[in-house]
């Protein structure tokens, strides 16, 4: 039995789910270590991501930096970062494939 309800529900769903991989891709904060000093007043926050590692002092300052090279990354942070693009692009076929055998949504060449 066709249900027009369910398929929207699942495509939003996917769209939302796509949204939410392009948002953890672009954080830096996929390994946090924190670092506190002798004293309270020297404390230090390293933020490593995908993409830039972040470094927050205790004072509130940010200091974030690109990665020069792939290879200086740590072989878990090089494989996420193959596994998330290799999502994004996954999921944009599937919502592709998706919306052309759609029943609601009809591409001319699958038309029906």
């Amino acid at each position: 039995m066709y249900s027009a309800g369910l398929e929207i529900l699942g495509i939003i769903l996917a769209v939302a789910g796509w949204l939410g991989v392009m948002v953890a891709c672009g954080l830096p904060m996929w390994r946090v270590a924190a670092y506190i000093g002798q004293n309270i007043v020297i404390s230090q926050v390293i933020w490593e991501g995908l993409w830039m590692n972040c470094s927050v002092q205790s004072t509130g300052q940010m200091h974030c930096r690109v990665h020069d090279s792939m290879l200086g990354l740590p072989v878990d942070l090089q494989a996420a970062r193959a596994l998330v693009i290799v999502s994004m692009v996954l999921c944009i076929v599937g919502i592709g494939l998706t919306l052309c055998f759609s029943a609601i949504v009809a591409c001319p060449p699958f038309a029906k």
